[in-house]
């Protein structure tokens, strides 16, 4: 190896040896920099934690206890009814604008169409129980016919449903 060569080889050395320390100063000053920023937190887990320590259950107790549950029984009561369909009206021509309508004017899945009175009579026949009956709980007829429970609407009350299937049938009067 001559001269030139053994200069050449000691230069690169140097350079790689100053690349491998610059490497290593990156490095650290890279996780210095990361060690100083906040760590990423997830909103819901306090919101997880509370469930899961929240207790199942309340020991009422004495007068503020029966407070407590007279309170309690305001809101349920409150609660179930703002679930009841459109607003817990018992008019029947109501409900059937809407919710009936839609099938019982086209004759959808062989629905009666209101008013039909050919279609009305043979369940009629059958009394205005057996009809309010099918309404509430639902109906499949040898036909083919298709009644849902409560029209589809599980917020509707008995009364609303027996409101609705005495309007239709006077309607085929």
């Amino acid at each position: 190896m001559n001269n030139s060569d053994r200069v050449f080889v000691h230069q690169f050395a140097k350079l790689i040896g100053g690349l491998a320390v610059l490497t290593v100063v990156l490095i650290l000053t890279a996780l210095a920099i990361y060690g100083h920023e906040p760590k990423e937190t997830d909103p819901n887990v306090q919101a997880q934690v509370d469930a899961r320590l929240a207790p199942a259950g309340a020991v009422y107790a004495g007068n503020t206890g029966r407070a407590a549950m007279q309170a309690a029984a305001d809101a349920a009561t409150k609660a179930a009814a703002s679930q009841v369909a459109y607003g817990g009206t018992t008019d029947g021509k109501t409900i059937f604008d809407h919710l009936c309508t839609s099938c019982h004017t086209a004759g959808v899945a062989g629905a009666p169409k209101v008013g039909n009175k050919a279609m009305w009579a043979p369940r009629i026949a059958e009394g205005l129980d057996t009809l309010i009956k099918h309404a509430t709980d639902g109906y499949h007829g040898p036909d083919g016919n298709f009644m849902p429970p409560k029209g589809g609407n599980p917020a509707l009350t008995d009364a609303q449903v027996k409101a609705a299937v005495t309007w239709i049938v006077d309607q085929a009067k």
